[in-house]
């Protein structure tokens, strides 16, 4: 092994290259380094192999053996697959960098651009399992040493770019910087190429650059022309990141780091948090590297009271760059927040400084996503192809402290360079694109469960990563509108696609196929006569028939005759909300007086859609049928539980006869489902509610009183809101059916959490502090809040709240709790079920999470266990790059498993068994980590719902406006208008369905 004291300038400035850590010191570094052998910057892969093949240095000799190692996988083809293909990567961040490695590595001329001059960036990724393989096969513990080390399983930004520079520097990768790419330059005529417009002027060489394909990673802010972005909104989140200097001293390095710690799951926290220092957060992560870094979700109502906004400005304003925060607010409350979090042992905070020397800390609305439609493009202009593809931002949903957002955009990476191999094989442009699209649509479900297992095999080709791959579930006839072809005619759009005019086949948008389906279902009833979708449903007979057909048990068709219209509608309104799950659209009285026929034909799509399938034979549909909207049937039913149980609990505090008889409809609606229902007697079950309801009460919104369409609808104890108005009063959630309450004494909604104690005084804790100040001498002395109430505008009593503070339990019926437990969910792709314990024995697993979260509502581990986590700490940093880098878990047979869970007994001993330690505070956190995720997961697809419901809402409304003010328009035109509409509504049952399926989880 030669001396690290080597004279020869080349292994002098080889160190330095290794060691640097500024974006100017890397390239000076490299720049003296080729100067020293020779060699010119940037000239592709065979720079690579001369630098190694002169550069004879020990220190080079690891890293070379695991780039090459790399490079020798067959899909490389030894350099030589995109030989002859030159390449313009736009932006140097992660996915960009990532990118142009792998297009060196398959032969490709690649060069660079990025219009900043360092990396500034200190916020904190998580790293999922496969990118800490990639990361270490491309010698990162070389560059960075104390890359996921021990326990650790992140890494700051700016070191990922740093690292992936020097990588991309090292294969040839040609990089300019301070150089902005502003658009694309058309060949002027046939033989020459695409160019790209910069500023500002950039080298000679650089304007003159000629390439056929274009890797935009700039992020959402700038997607090359022709791509589009959509934005979606889902409920206000408001995230906030802080980077705290880091002095690295032995105080600093023994504070447990926080993976990542959520409301639902330790709820003590955060209501110690709000009581502390009146901050009210949803989450907080801390992670420790170049900074101590802390991101967290605030509320808005908490931010607002605490001057961090100036103003309440609407939810769909964007907070990014907002004159409305106030920074020093800001700043105050990202330091008590941390400082709460870490229990005032990181001592005086101070602010580490961002690109603009300003303190490093931010608040953003994080729920406003940036989507691209499509990931790739090819453009044609005077013979020439142009081949552009999109990674990173503007692709995936980056958020640090999951890791998505870098783990997808290596995914991405990956794709964009297979896209490029396959265009250099001769592939044409459409099986390219479409081939990409395929790829694309399975970008935003993946997560380390629902991804191969061994990520050694992880490679370019995307079999290697992908289970269930289909490159084709996108066919070439699918993307033509993706082929920009600059010729006479233009290209002809695709034959297979629906046009947006008509509804897809099978879809129950068509008002023939709903009409149909109606007479088919209430053939052969006495009486009932269903010609159309509006006066045929006026007596309710027909609407009564429909729900005995679908449920024969309810009642028998002789009940029906002598039956009043209202009444019979209010009936089958009723049943088809609680046994069916079918929620109301409109009011009884409006059915039987026909003011609302656009929503009547709503209403018994949502019957179709849901029974569509079933066999068309009398009692055919169980209660544990799939067509029924499961998850909302037994919300609805866990709702009127609960009313039933707090009323009875309020009439025997007040001494009053729970168990005397109760008006007709109030037992009635109370009676629970069964497997075969009891007849109901013609004098209860027939019995009408109250006829005091206003007959257009499904127009107004029931507490702002504000215009109500069709798909704006929400309907709750019988009466209509707006979505965005029956929302808690405290936390501003949206209610759901068995979690929520209207209080008695002011009115107002609230969710279970924040329900006001009837008879007792609020505790600020649920209301939170009014104080403009971060730290709170006592919540008794906390003012209490506004109390304005928001009466409905229907004359109701409102139903009586809990009258103790403690929890109740839900008193559910045989039959209700034979229906949850039967209950089939069917959750979203990117929802992953809760994951298996590991395989290491729990209680050792438990001792673990409870050393790195001392002081979160778990007990306190004992100093000899922090000292040996510490020292062990301290063992892998000291260790040797081979054995850190190599080291596994070990698998656990039961013998050492039972052998561990004697160990855990006394935690003193597992001193002599550091490597055990270390691997199983990796398993304890890998373990935390995945219910962090799992809540976020579960949260974030809650946002996207809300999002396209209101998309969906804002839609329906302009196409229900048309329908009702163009009565002059063409039939055709109207009946096309309609059917759209009941599209639109099918979605939102869809959605709505899901969203319910993802509370119960």
């Amino acid at each position: 092994m030669a001396s690290p004291t080597s004279t020869n300038p080349a292994h002098a400035h080889f160190e330095s290259f290794l060691q640097a850590q500024l974006c100017q010191d890397v390239l000076s570094s490299f720049q003296g380094l080729c100067g020293a052998l020779g060699l010119e910057p940037g000239g592709g892969l065979s720079q690579y192999h001369k630098v190694k093949a002169q550069l004879n240095y020990w220190s080079a000799k690891s890293l070379w053996a695991k780039l090459d190692k790399r490079a020798s996988q067959p899909v490389y083809q030894q350099g030589r697959a995109c030989t002859g293909t030159k390449c313009l990567v736009v932006g140097a961040g992660p996915c960009g960098l990532r990118a142009a490695v792998e297009l060196a590595m398959l032969g490709a001329r690649v060069v660079l651009v990025e219009k900043r001059t360092k990396f500034s960036r200190h916020n904190v990724l998580h790293l999922w399992p496969f990118t800490i393989h990639d990361l270490r096969a491309l010698g990162a513990k070389k560059f960075y040493g104390r890359f996921c080390t021990g326990s650790l399983d992140h890494i700051s930004i700016r070191q990922l770019q740093l690292l992936l520079l020097k990588v991309a520097l090292l294969l040839g990768v040609e990089i300019h910087w301070g150089i902005t790419f502003t658009g694309l330059q058309p060949p002027p005529k046939k033989g020459s190429g695409w160019r790209a417009q910069l500023q500002p002027s950039p080298p000679a060489q650089l304007a003159k650059y000629e390439f056929d394909v274009l890797i935009s990673a700039a992020g959402g802010k700038f997607v090359p022309e022709g791509f589009t972005v959509r934005e979606m909104r889902g409920k206000l989140a408001i995230g906030i990141t802080a980077n705290f200097v880091n002095g690295r001293t032995v105080e600093e390095t023994q504070v447990p780091e926080i993976s990542g710690v959520a409301r639902i799951y330790n709820q003590s926290f955060f209501q110690s948090l709000l009581k502390a220092t009146g901050i009210d957060l949803e989450n907080i992560v801390y992670y420790k590297d170049d900074t101590h870094y802390f991101v967290m979700t605030a509320k808005k109502q908490c931010l607002l009271r605490l001057g961090v906004l100036r103003q309440d400005w609407p939810d769909t304003e964007r907070l990014l760059g907002s004159a409305n925060v106030v920074p020093e607010a800001l700043q105050r409350f990202a330091r008590a927040a941390a400082d709460f979090a870490t229990h005032g042992k990181l001592g005086k905070l101070e602010f580490a400084q961002d690109a603009h020397g300003r303190p490093d800390v931010s608040a953003f609305d994080f729920t406003s996503m940036m989507r691209a439609e499509s990931s790739a493009r090819v453009q044609e202009r005077h013979g020439t192809h142009l081949l552009l593809g999109l990674v990173g931002d503007c692709l995936v949903e980056p958020f640090w402290p999951l890791g998505t957002g870098v783990a997808r955009g290596f995914l991405a990476a990956f794709d964009a360079a297979w896209m490029v191999k396959r265009w250099a094989e001769g592939a044409g442009p459409l099986e390219v694109l479409a081939e990409r699209e395929s790829l694309y649509q399975l970008l935003s479900q993946t997560s380390p469960e629902n991804m191969h297992r061994n990520v050694a095999q992880y490679g370019l080709d995307p079999a290697t990563r992908y289970p269930n791959l289909n490159l084709r579930a996108v066919t070439p006839n699918q993307v033509r509108d993706l082929y920009d072809v600059e010729a006479k005619e233009p290209v002809k759009k695709m034959s297979d696609k629906t046009d947006s005019g008509k509804p897809a086949t099978g879809a129950a948008g068509s008002q023939e196929e709903l009409l149909r389906w109606c007479q088919e279902q209430t053939a052969g009833y006495p009486g009932v006569h269903v010609t159309d979708l509006s006066s045929s449903w006026a007596d309710g007979l027909a609407l009564c028939a429909l729900v005995h057909r679908l449920r024969p048990a309810l009642l028998e068709p002789s009940d029906l005759q002598g039956m009043g219209a209202l009444e019979a509608t209010s009936w089958a309104l009723k049943m088809a909300e609680h046994e069916l799950g079918i929620t109301p659209v409109l009011s009884a009285q409006a059915m039987v007086a026909g003011s609302d026929p656009l929503g009547l034909i709503a209403y018994l799509s949502h019957f179709h859609s849901a029974f569509k399938n079933i066999p068309h034979n009398p009692g055919s549909v169980s209660q544990g049928s799939p067509g029924t909207a499961s998850a909302v049937l037994f919300l609805g039913k866990l709702q009127r539980t609960l009313q039933r149980t707090r009323t009875q609990d309020l009439l025997q505090e007040n001494g009053e006869d729970a168990g005397g008889k109760k008006p007709r409809l109030e037992e009635e609606a109370e009676t629970p489902s069964t497997e075969e229902p009891p007849v109901p007697e013609p004098d209860e079950s027939m019995t009408p509610p109250s006829q005091q309801q206003d007959a257009s009460a499904e127009d107004l919104c029931a507490i702002c009183g504000q215009r109500l369409y069709i798909l704006e609808r929400l309907c709750a104890d019988g009466h209509f809101f707006h979505r965005s108005c029956f929302r808690c009063h405290i936390c501003e959630a949206t209610l759901w059916p068995g979690g929520y309450k209207q209080h008695p004494g002011d009115g107002y909604f609230y969710c279970l959490q924040h329900l006001p104690q009837t008879g007792h005084k609020e505790d600020g804790s649920e209301r939170g502090p009014e104080s403009q100040d971060l730290l709170m001498p006592s919540e008794n002395d906390m003012p209490s809040g506004p109390a304005t109430p928001i009466a409905l505008h229907q004359g109701t009593s409102p139903v009586p709240g809990p009258s103790q503070p403690t929890r109740r339990l839900i008193r559910l019926s045989s039959p209700e709790r034979q229906r949850l437990s039967s209950l089939h969910l069917t959750p979203d792709p990117e929802v992953e079920p809760p994951p298996k314990p590991p395989r290491s024995c729990s209680a050792l697993a438990r001792q673990a999470l409870e050393a790195s979260f001392k002081g979160w509502g778990m007990p306190v581990q004992s100093p000899q266990v922090l000292e040996a986590m510490e020292k062990g700490e301290e063992e892998n940093s000291s260790s040797s790059e081979e054995e850190t880098e190599e080291e596994e878990d070990v698998p656990l047979d039961s013998d050492m498993e039972q052998f561990l869970r004697n160990l855990a007994k006394n935690s003193g001993t597992m001193n002599n068994y550091p490597t055990w330690r270390r691997t199983l505070l990796r398993r304890a956190k890998e373990e935390e980590m995945k219910r962090f995720c799992k809540a976020q997961a579960i949260q974030r697809r809650l946002n996207e719902i809300e999002a396209a419901l209101r998309e969906l809402e804002a839609r329906g409304t302009e196409l229900e406006l048309a329908l009702r003010s163009q009565s002059s328009s063409p039939e055709k035109q109207k009946a096309l208008w309609v059917e759209q509409l009941l599209q639109l509504v099918q979605k939102k049952n869809s959605l709505v369905a899901e969203e319910a399926e993802l509370m119960i989880t």
